[in-house]
């Protein structure tokens, strides 16, 4: 992991610097002097080699200090504070909305493939693949916020409330879950096939054969050996869902206007704001480090026969 975030780091840091114009540009008033703007650049040292930048970066993070956002005026550790937690709970709760419909229809489909409901399972995650996430969710806000204005369609809070009251914590879910339930339905697929796939593949095992060779019934089958062995792979890929839809939030959040990490990220590439831009990149990055992390130690609890001795 840590090769990984060093090479992870290098790359996101010069990349952002490579992108035209700087903080400053349409950023100040542009009757200034030019010296006096010039000199603004050398004072926040925007000339130094890149490989010096690098290093003043890095110090910072290792010490919590991701530099001024020079967009938002205020230091990029406590804004990305207040935009992490909305969209952790966001992906939390897309995670859990996922796995609610992924598992029993994979387990249906799996169970009774080739029949008339697994042909619609299946139809239902091919149209699911083809469908791109950013299309779905603009038709989501279109039906659910704007036409039948079921769903609030920006924010993520009612303004008003009182943080930590259970009407504050309401109205949070309240807010989160068509976006979340847009990113969902489509994180669904691939789930749904994965485990239809590997419940179709360990019905035609050995074991399997030899337990109704033996007489056992078709429930205890399924739920004994089949369920069990073809859930494995989707524990393992838990960390992976995770990070998926952290990073998927990017356009979903901005689509929905909801103040996370995604928004975030894409305001701050439009205001050339490299502070941020490097900051949120490098915690995408380790969220997906560490969601390969998580499915490793996942899989090792669930199936012992991996544990490493």
């Amino acid at each position: 992991m840590i090769p990984q975030l060093i090479l992870l780091s290098v790359l996101i840091f010069v990349l952002a610097n490579f992108m035209p114009g700087d903080a400053l540009s349409g950023q100040i008033d542009p009757s200034l002097d030019p010296d006096i703007i010039e000199q603004k650049r050398i004072d926040l040292g925007f000339y130094d080699p890149w490989y010096v930048k690098y290093s003043r970066w890095v110090d910072g993070v290792i010490h919590g200090d991701f530099g001024m956002s020079f967009r938002h005026k205020m230091p990029v550790t406590e804004l990305l504070g207040q935009r992490l937690v909305n969209t952790l709970w966001l992906s939390l709760l897309s995670l859990f909305i996922t796995y609610l419909i992924a598992i029993p229809l994979g387990i249906v489909s799996g169970r009774y493939n080739d029949k008339l409901i697994d042909q619609a399972i299946t139809g239902y995650t091919y149209i699911g693949f083809g469908t791109p996430l950013f299309i779905f969710a603009l038709l989501m806000v279109w039906l659910f916020g704007f036409h039948l204005d079921w769903f609030p369609t920006g924010g993520s809070v009612k303004p008003g409330l009182t943080p930590g009251t259970f009407e504050y914590i309401l109205s949070k879910i309240y807010y989160m879950l068509l976006p979340a339930i847009s990113m969902a339905l489509i994180a669904t697929v691939g789930t749904v096939q994965y485990l239809r796939s590997e419940i179709i593949d360990t019905k035609q095992k050995d074991f399997i054969l030899t337990a109704r060779a033996k007489g056992a019934s078709e429930s205890r089958i399924y739920n004994r050996h089949i369920f069990r062995n073809a859930l494995l792979p989707i524990a393992a890929f838990f960390g992976y869902e995770m990070a998926g839809l952290i990073g998927g939030s990017i356009f979903v959040e901005t689509i929905f206007s909801y103040p996370g990490m995604g928004q975030l990220f894409l305001d701050s590439i439009n205001l050339r704001d490299y502070s941020v831009v490097t900051a949120v990149v490098l915690i995408f990055g380790i969220a997906a480090i560490l969601g390969s992390l998580i499915s490793d130690i996942v899989l090792s609890i669930v199936d012992p026969r991996i544990r490493i001795k």
